[in-house]
């Protein structure tokens, strides 16, 4: 059996702020004008409004991805959420998200950071294969601008202010040719303390401090500079392809300047890649789901195209997808 991507969505909050606005409103030293800008190469991104959540910018994209399928929720009996991001810690964000779309599907969250989504389709198409499910919707909703701090207090915030909010889903199904054909996975968790949001679990149940996102970006990119290669080596070899064979190479972003250096360290051309950082920012996990929705209409069958995550924790993950 093959299992493919057969619908393809995305969602951006109307709301969009500037780099330069986002500087200005924090608290804390002041700083030069225009320098988040000019460090990350990122000049705006799309933020949720008060009364939009993780579910709600996940339900905008599910139905955008059922639509562009032509199935209606009920077509659906798998549902997984999968993101950084979640509206509560319990229920399940699934369920919320499940009551909305009006499904009856059996739905779960999948959380690995912004890996979230490529794992959650992974997962669907793991128990596809394994006869538990007929065809899944896979939805990430990322409001990480959430968890961003009022205020530049140390250098380990800095990171949090790259963010940015977005949706995405797809539906993963049987298909006739093309599909998923590999996916490969690199953990080192020894990693975990780089970066994260403590908040909210057994370790600190309670208070503000815990709830805001802090990080080392140097120390990730440093990792994810070290252990990127090798596995894009793996990939490369076991499809008998080479970068400039695919028609499209989608990356994960957290800044320019980070993706420039990944770009020359690992060899993929600069005319594969759809760069979405400088106007969207970090969208955590929604980020390749993003870049599907935009080169989806310009896949022709046989058309090949590298995924790859990056995520806190810390994990790698690749994924070869052949258009239909």
């Amino acid at each position: 059996m093959r299992v493919g991507i057969t619908g393809v969505g995305a969602y951006l909050p109307d709301r969009e702020m500037t780099t330069d606005a986002l500087q200005a409103g924090l608290g804390g030293p002041r700083l030069p004008r225009g320098l988040f800008t000019r460090l990350t190469g990122i000049d705006r991104r799309r933020v949720a409004a008060p009364d939009e959540y993780a579910s709600t910018l996940g339900r905008h994209a599910a139905r955008a991805a059922l639509g562009d399928a032509g199935l209606d929720p009920l077509d659906v009996d798998l549902l997984l959420f999968a993101s950084a991001s979640r509206d509560m810690v319990e229920p399940a964000t699934a369920h919320i998200l499940q009551a909305e779309l009006g499904s009856r599907a059996h739905a779960l969250d999948v959380t690995n950071a912004c890996n979230s989504f490529v794992n959650g389709i992974d997962l669907a198409r793991s128990m596809i294969l394994a006869g538990r499910a007929r065809r899944a919707l896979v939805v990430t909703g990322e409001t990480p601008t959430r968890v961003m701090r009022p205020s530049l207090t140390d250098r380990r915030a800095f990171a949090g202010f790259t963010f940015g909010d977005a949706g995405a889903a797809v539906v993963v199904e049987p298909v006739a040719t093309g599909g998923i054909l590999d996916v490969d996975t690199e953990t080192h968790s020894e990693h975990w303390e780089v970066g994260g949001i403590p908040g909210g679990g057994s370790r600190h149940p309670r208070g503000d401090e815990y709830t805001y996102f802090t990080g080392d970006g140097h120390r990730l990119k440093t990792v994810f500079e070290k252990i990127g290669p090798s596995i894009l080596d793996r990939v490369l070899s076991r499809c008998s392809m080479e970068f400039r064979d695919f028609s499209f190479i989608l990356v994960h972003q957290v800044t320019y300047p980070y993706l420039e250096q990944f770009l020359e360290i690992t060899g993929i051309p600069r005319d594969r890649i759809v760069v979405t950082v400088g106007e969207f920012g970090n969208t955590a996990s929604a980020t390749l789901g993003i870049q599907l929705a935009r080169i989806r209409p310009r896949l022709n069958p046989g058309d090949r195209v590298l995924l790859m995550g990056l995520g806190g924790g810390v994990s790698i993950m690749t994924m070869v997808l052949e258009q239909p």
